[in-house]
């Protein structure tokens, strides 16, 4: 069993990027990547019509990533009132004739964001170009807002209430009403092995949430310093997972030292309660313990290895 100790998690929490081979992690895109992709978009090549999932027609957008990005925005009556934005990145390998693998991101434009910590579509095409990874479809979804009634006036933000919550209503959400129009898209893999989770913060609690109601649907998870503390019960988690029978799920979870810590909890603390849980439970799991605090900075340095890790036992 792996664990918070393992010898890789030392290079992994460093601050360069860099494995504890002191090779660099290969999700930075390339200059000539990243010339191609200004060139495409100078001439246009983007905001292409493709498919109508809620009555809003989504758009397409070329990334420096060697796929597709589409966009859409959701309204729905799962949570009444909220509308949300998301995108469908769809890997060059992808072939209609064969089922791909999925990977939901909560957050999601913090994930798929070129000028962002992780950027997702262009690690993603890396790892599956280097076999280390199936062909994976990856789904950013945005939490929800409530438009204001008043004009010039904030929208109502809905996420705490959708990742933070215990229970099973955002599984739903996603599985029942979000995911099916895109399940109808393209051939996606029903198998929960095939079927990963992602999220940061609160939405790494929430995609922890998921998991946990529907390991018949997601089997991998993959939460950046997840907030298990008590926002609205999630420091439930570790005695949940004690006295609950094992579930069918392969969970990685990074956190930082300097987290933080509040009226709601120590978010180091925390995150070790879960993985004294997991280790107790005999679950499939990896920690690895940062120098840093609540930013995306860290998970996205190791992003690469730890994709390698969560889907390492399904690639040949």
């Amino acid at each position: 069993m792996n664990s918070y100790q393992s010898a890789f998690s030392a290079g992994w929490s460093s601050w360069r990027g860099l494995d504890s081979g002191g090779m660099r992690v290969p999700f930075i895109a390339s200059p000539l990547s990243w010339l191609n992709a200004l060139s495409w978009l100078s001439l246009g090549l983007c905001l292409i019509g493709l498919f109508d999932a809620t009555g809003v027609m989504a758009d397409e957008e070329e990334v420096s990533a060697q796929g597709k990005l589409h966009h859409g925005l959701w309204r729905g009556e799962a949570y009444p009132g909220t509308v949300r934005d998301y995108w469908v990145y769809v890997p060059a390998a992808y072939r209609p004739d064969q089922p791909a693998s999925l990977m939901v991101f909560n957050d999601g434009k913090s994930y798929h964001s070129e000028q962002g910590a992780f950027r997702v579509p262009q690690v993603i095409d890396g790892l599956i170009n280097e076999g280390a990874m199936p062909v994976t479809l990856a789904v950013f979804i945005n939490p929800g807002e409530v438009p204001s009634t008043v004009p010039g006036a904030a929208s109502r933000k809905n996420r705490s209430f959708e990742y933070d919550a215990l229970g099973d209503r955002y599984a739903r959400f996603l599985i029942e009403r979000f995911l099916p129009p895109i399940e109808a898209q393209y051939n996606l893999s029903k198998s929960p092995e095939d079927r990963a989770i992602c999220g940061i913060s609160s939405g790494g609690i929430g995609a922890f949430t998921v998991a946990w109601e529907r390991p018949d649907v997601f089997g991998k998870v993959l939460c950046h310093i997840g907030s298990f503390v008590n926002i609205r019960g999630g420091h439930a988690y570790p005695f949940l997972i004690r006295k609950t029978e094992k579930k069918p799920i392969k969970i990685f979870l990074q956190e930082g030292r300097r987290d933080l810590d509040n009226l709601h909890g120590n978010w180091p603390l925390a995150n070790r309660e879960m993985v004294a849980a997991l280790e107790y439970k005999g679950y499939d799991y990896q920690f690895v313990m940062g120098d840093g605090g609540h930013s995306g900075q860290h998970g996205g340095q190791i992003l690469a290895d730890s994709l390698r890790w969560l889907w390492k036992e399904d690639q040949p």
